[in-house]
């Protein structure tokens, strides 16, 4: 049997390396390496319109983290902290999410993601969440808090041996400031912060989805414990849901994809249409493979992003927090 082809949606960001800079398709290789290391052969989806027909050629969808959701897509004007909006990503990334609900693919959301799948389903963010709540980690880390979990879960029955009959308490690596005020129709909270705030959310298939679409909103990518990106790559080789064809999702418009961004609701769209858009040579990607030793973290290339500092340079990454000392990748 052939290796499940999952595909991540990037980060569109500027990038430097080498002598280059240019605006480029990104994403930390600490995704990569979690699906090749579970059999799965990653492919990155970048933020550009049309790329959810690309979804017939896959096997699966992660739905990474990033920079914040325009708040236009969930009726909100930002708050003052909400940074790094892309409503391009949003919009690619809204009918990915729809295809890939028609295809029949399992799905994966990691933080943003998560907050994606909320909005499409008509559900709404709070914009930045106290500094107490301990979901905003000290600058250039990933900080670790507890989430509990709900017993008889998809979630709890993945990542407990008793198969998910009871509740389960696990730290998870966190860097987020933003997370679900309003839930989204059909979504299921299955686990919590201390605080309350939702940690991780289900959705019940419809006809023809797949059994797994799972979301949490800390990032198992950054962690040691492989098993959520696993069970996505074991879900992918498992088939599509039944009753769903290769690339049936192409072109639909389902509930996710129907929420779309409206240059004249979203300031940021306004503001992007100023930016020059500059092109220029791709870096080759490598793939590191860590089999048995610590996990690396890999960060953005640098460079800035509406006149605010990207990670790089000292400023804020999507989850509120300065990402300064990590190593490069």
């Amino acid at each position: 049997m052939s290796a499940p082809v999952i595909g991540l949606s990037t980060y569109a960001e500027p990038a430097q390396w080498a002598a280059w800079q240019a605006h480029a398709a990104l994403l930390p290789l600490n995704y990569i390496d979690q699906i090749t290391e579970a059999g799965g052969v990653p492919v990155l989806l970048p933020p550009v319109p049309g790329i959810a027909r690309a979804l017939g050629r896959l096997d699966g969808l992660i739905l990474t983290g990033g920079g914040d959701i325009d708040p236009a897509g969930y009726g909100a004007d930002p708050h003052p902290r909400t940074s790094r909006v892309h409503p391009g990503r949003d919009q690619a990334e809204l009918e990915l999410l729809a295809a890939a609900l028609a295809d029949g693919l399992p799905i994966l959301g990691i933080c943003r993601g998560m907050q994606l799948i909320n909005v499409a389903r008509g559900g709404t963010l709070d914009q930045h969440l106290a500094a107490e709540a301990g979901h905003r980690p000290a600058p250039g880390t990933f900080g670790s808090h507890q989430v509990r979990l709900a017993p008889e879960s998809q979630l709890t029955a993945l990542l407990q041996p008793d198969g998910g009959r009871t509740g389960l308490t696990l730290n998870v690596p966190t860097a987020h400031h933003q997370g679900i005020a309003r839930l989204g129709d059909g979504l299921v909270p299955v686990a919590w912060a201390q605080d309350d705030l939702i940690e991780a959310v289900e959705l019940a298939p419809g006809p023809g989805q797949h059994t797994f679409m799972l979301a949490v909103q800390w990032h198992p990518e950054a962690g040691q414990d492989r098993r959520l990106v696993s069970a996505l790559v074991a879900a992918a080789a498992d088939g599509r849901g039944a009753g769903a064809p290769a690339g049936a999702g192409r072109g639909q418009t389902g509930q996710a994809a129907d929420r779309r961004l409206s240059p004249r609701q979203s300031i940021y769209t306004r503001q992007r249409e100023h930016l020059p858009r500059r092109r220029g040579p791709r870096p080759r990607q490598t793939v590191r493979k860590d089999h048995g030793g610590g996990w690396p973290v890999a960060v953005r290339r640098a460079g800035r992003r509406n006149g605010g500092a990207g990670p790089e340079r000292g400023g804020q990454d999507q989850h509120g927090g300065d990402m300064r000392g990590l190593p490069p990748s």
